[in-house]
């Protein structure tokens, strides 16, 4: 078995079950992506709360693993050739589930490039819009008198939804009648977007009829549902 205490962030976190895989974490949409994958997988794993409020993230424990001071971050006591794995970055972590697993991710090499490429869409765009958007609509920047920033976010954040949503068009899912990490990826930020941000009215987010309908079918899986709420909060 992996000696797990190599890793200074098991001191902070200590493993009460160090053969599976550690997860580091906090029920945000970047940070279910990872509970989500796992619960939908069947990994075996160990949860652990990174808890904003005290700066965990900030910690040197949390910072020996990810240098970026973000969550998600995962230990794999048993990754590549036996030897333990520490990854940072939801979209490296999703994929790297997807290929210890050989689940949810397209094996056929034109299939699985598309969905990485959605993948990438949402690391690039979806999120980076989202959050900004939720800053200015929900948090400190809505009390900025000029709105232009916020209106600079908003367009941006339409534009992507109906991206997707015209392309969701006679499809189950984004990689099709498949469900992948893809959709792992995407619906919790969209999800948080029209519920913990609020800003549905504000995207118009009712105009998006295929949207809310796979949103409503990513919401109904039983693993989604567990992997919202882990890790729990205190």
């Amino acid at each position: 078995m992996t000696d797990l205490a190599q890793f200074p962030i098991t001191r902070k976190w200590p493993a009460q079950h160090p053969e599976r895989l550690q997860l580091y974490s906090l029920p945000t949409p970047n940070g279910v992506k990872v509970s989500i994958m796992l619960e939908e997988t069947g990994l075996a794993y160990e949860p652990h709360l990174v808890s904003f409020d005290s700066n965990d993230q900030f910690s040197e424990a949390f910072l020996s693993l990810n240098p970026n001071n973000k969550i998600p971050a995962i230990l794999d006591p048993s990754g590549p050739n036996g030897e333990p794995l520490a990854l940072f970055e939801s979209g490296a972590i999703l994929l790297y589930l997807a290929e210890k697993t050989g689940q949810l991710l397209p094996q056929a090499a034109g299939a699985r490039y598309q969905a990485i490429q959605w993948l990438m869409w949402q690391m690039g765009g979806v999120g980076p819009m989202f959050g900004q958007l939720g800053f200015f609509h929900r948090f400190a920047g809505r009390d900025y008198e000029d709105k232009r920033p916020r209106d600079r976010y908003v367009a941006e954040s339409k534009r992507l939804l109906g991206v997707l949503d015209r392309h969701l068009e006679g499809r189950d899912w984004i990689m099709g009648s498949e469900y992948s990490i893809a959709d792992i990826a995407t619906f919790p930020w969209i999800r948080n977007l029209v519920g913990f941000y609020e800003a549905g009215e504000l995207v118009e987010f009712e105009r998006f009829a295929n949207l809310r309908r796979v949103l409503e079918a990513f919401l109904a899986r039983p693993a989604v549902q567990r992997g919202l709420n882990i890790p729990a909060r205190g």
